[in-house]
This record gives structure tokens, C-alpha cells and sequence, in this order.
């Protein structure tokens, strides 16, 4: 729940932002000299990438709450069988263990979306971010029925 609502306060601000910024991107070019409003498309086009990867980032986040709700039901969820040092962090020893074995999971069977959902679970733990990502959006894409490349 923390999460959810550390992202919902971004986005809030991050949405702020973007209005300050669009506002006086309209404001430059409202000025009506060639630089102002050279200036003023410039600053426009940075809240329209922003929003974009927003909204983008929102619906990515949303589809592996559902896939991750739907695993619960089904009782599919991984288990947290990882180590913790004293201070609470992941060891990374386990973490490493757990990715072997999901990695294996994931081999042995490539087009299931719960396999990668479970793999993008261990590449979080294991502080690989980018590939958890991706590991995530396959799974969301096999769970969708999309043909995903390897």
C-alpha cells in the first residue's frame, strides 16, 4: 500500500510539474518573438514526453498489479524464501539462488506468462531492475496472448 501511494503522490507532482512548465511554454509563445517562441515549443515538448511516459509507465504498473492479483488467486505467487541480513535487506546470496531456480522454471517453460511473472520477481529481488522490467512486460505480453520475440 505504501508503494501505491508514493506513486500516486509522483504522479501528482510529477503532473504539477508538467502544468508549470506547459504553462510557460504557452506563455513564450504567447510573447510572439521568433526565439520566444522557439523557446516556448521546446519547453512544450518536455511535458508531453513526460506525460507520455507517465501514462505509459502507469498502465505497465497497473497490468502486473493484475497479473500479480490473478497469480494470488490461483495460489502462484512465489514464495518469500529469501534470506535477510539483520538489517532487513535481501541477501544476495539467496537472492542469487532463487533467481537459478526461477530462471530454470522460466526454461522449461518459455510461454508461461506465470514462469516470467515469477522470474521478474527474482530479478527484483536480485536488484536487476531492467531485466525485472522485461521479464515483467513478457509476461504481460504472454498473458495478453501477444507473440513476444525472444
Amino acid at each position: 500500500m505504501r508503494a501505491k501511494i508514493s506513486y500516486a503522490v509522483t504522479a501528482a507532482v510529477l503532473v504539477v510539474y508538467f502544468v508549470l512548465v506547459g504553462s510557460r511554454g504557452v506563455m513564450l509563445i504567447q510573447s510572439g518573438t521568433v526565439i520566444t517562441v522557439t523557446f516556448g515549443v521546446a519547453v512544450l515538448i518536455l511535458p508531453v514526453i513526460g506525460v507520455w511516459f507517465l501514462w505509459k509507465n502507469t498502465q505497465f504498473v497497473r497490468r502486473a498489479n493484475a497479473l500479480a492479483a490473478e497469480l494470488d488467486a490461483e495460489g502462484g505467487l512465489p514464495p518469500d524464501e529469501l534470506r535477510r541480513t539483520p538489517s532487513g535487506r535481501i541477501d544476495r546470496d539467496s537472492a542469487d539462488e532463487v533467481f537459478t531456480r526461477r530462471k530454470a522454471e522460466t526454461e522449461a517453460a518459455p510461454d508461461d506468462w506465470r514462469s516470467w511473472f515469477r522470474l521478474a520477481v527474482a530479478y527484483h529481488d536480485a536488484r536487476d531492475t531492467p531485466r525485472a522490467r522485461k521479464a515483467m512486460q513478457r509476461a504481460i505480453a504472454l498473458h495478453d496472448g501477444m507473440t513476444v520475440d525472444a
